[in-house]
């Protein structure tokens, strides 16, 4: 008889999910970390760089104080603190994650995992071994090795260091124009940096649609970000405490001089020691293959999260980790559709967005409308200050079923389970317009949004 019915090998939220669900299904299971509890996203990512966006959109506030009629000096700021709170806001998450592991009588084993097998994990710290009939890989993802960007984790860094460090660079490249660099982009010019973001598509935030991707360009842009988009890193070279970035943009060669470059660009699959060849485990371009229900080409063994490669989103993760350990209690979970999986960017303004783009959509042959809402219209924006933005909405022409929805705005990533939940009930933009919404309320951009679809809009 096996040691457990599952183990888990990471604590990510896609493994951590995974080990309490199967704790609740009463699966005999461990999970195996060899670091943080939490993993990447709650211990250096996702929860820690929220924290210091809260700070940045404090501090923002204060220095625009004086719109709403209150003077406040000037304006001191400590970074060093807005670090400090956000690890203090990690550690009582990761202490939340250990004793939730613990009431679902989830065992935890520190040390770094290994497959001897597909049902055999070594913890090659201590050459302790576990047997398992199932095995969920959750290792997650780190940054790729790029020769023409190569991270010294002093000048030249990743996200990681980013997260970590106390202090704010005068000025400051960021490698990639996607949800990572331009949510530090925003901390960093809040701050007081001066920062450049260079991208190599055409534009910002490239996987989004084309009219969101442009009005964060028109904000950024009155923010005193600068940023080059369809440009190319050449090479990086450092001197003493500066970094010399060569950019081609446009034909044109140039370099920018800066204290700190933020590669935020490439991840691979951690799938590097781990066993995959001894378990007999599929991988292709540094993730590990699966099947809709997060299978491997080994039965018994399962792949979550970024190590899948599938979609690298923390919340994507969990649903993946709960799908795969429903399959192995013998329950029916429904397969996860990932162009419906909701994307968020936390940097000013927010962007929110699930489904197809309008250009996807027309790609993939439907006949769509479209209904747009402008925040201007909104009353709630405009009492925030906050009026920039659009809620856009791609319709199926015929029938009116919400084929994606794109958000830029003050706290329109709030917004997305309302369109996520009209998409699961098969509602319409018919239902969405109907619905009654709070007056003022920034909600209330998703029934306008609707109702232009259909040619009613009141407010516009």
């Amino acid at each position: 008889m096996s040691d457990y019915d599952v183990i888990v090998l990471g604590s990510g939220p896609g493994g951590y999910v995974a080990a309490i669900r199967a704790g609740q299904l009463g699966l005999r299971t461990a999970i195996v970390e060899r670091d943080a509890l939490g993993g990447v996203c709650l211990n250096w990512g996702c929860i820690p760089s929220k924290a210091l966006l809260r700070n940045a959109e404090v501090l923002d506030l204060v220095q625009h104080a004086d719109d709403y009629g209150i003077s406040v000096g000037n304006v001191e700021s400590d970074y060093g603190k807005a670090v400090d709170r956000s690890r203090e806001v990690v550690g009582r998450l990761t202490r939340g994650v250990g004793m939730l592991l613990k009431k679902n009588n989830v065992e935890h084993v520190q040390g770094n995992g290994k497959l001897v097998d597909a049902s055999t994990v070594e913890i090659t710290d201590s050459g302790r071994r576990l047997t398992a009939d199932n095995i969920i890989i959750a290792t997650g993802a780190r940054q790729r090795n790029i020769p023409s960007l190569p991270i010294d984790g002093r000048i030249v860094i990743t996200s990681r260091e980013a997260i970590e460090s106390r202090e704010i660079p005068e000025r400051v490249v960021i490698v990639g124009g996607g949800a990572t660099g331009c949510e530090f982009a925003h901390i960093w010019n809040t701050y007081g940096a001066e920062v450049t973001i260079v991208e190599l598509l055409p534009s910002l935030i490239p996987n989004e649609d084309v009219e969101i991707g442009a009005q964060l360009q028109r904000s950024f842009r009155r923010q005193g970000i600068t940023f080059m988009t369809g440009a190319t890193v050449d090479g990086i070279a450092v001197t003493g405490d500066e970094a010399h970035v060569s950019v081609t943009a446009g034909g044109a060669a140039s370099t920018i001089d800066c204290d700190r470059v933020l590669v935020a660009v490439g991840v691979q699959g951690n799938i590097d020691d781990i066993g995959l060849d001894a378990a007999g485990i599929d991988a292709d371009r540094g993730f590990i293959q699966i099947d809709e229900r997060m299978q491997t080409n080994v039965a018994n063994v399962y792949a979550i999260g970024d190590v899948t490669g599938k979609l690298l989103l923390a919340h994507v993760a969990s649903a993946q980790g709960v799908a795969a350990v429903e399959t192995i209690a013998g329950l029916d979970p429904p397969e996860l559709d990932y162009t419906l999986m909701p994307r968020a960017i936390y940097c000013k303004p927010q962007v929110a967005s699930f489904g197809l783009t309008e250009a996807q959509a027309v790609e993939q042959g439907h006949a769509v409308k479209i209904g747009k809402f402008p925040f201007i219209a909104s009353g709630k924006a405009l009492a925030l200050g906050a009026s920039e933005g659009f809620v856009k909405l791609v319709v199926d022409e015929e029938i009116g079923e919400i084929l994606g929805g794109h958000m830029i705005g003050a706290e329109v990533t709030e917004l997305l389970g309302e369109l996520a939940m009209t998409r699961l009930l098969e509602g319409t933009t018919a239902e969405l317009g109907w619905l009654v919404h709070p007056h003022p309320s920034i909600s209330e951009t998703i029934k306008e949004a609707a109702l232009a679809a259909q040619g009613e809009a009141i407010h516009v």
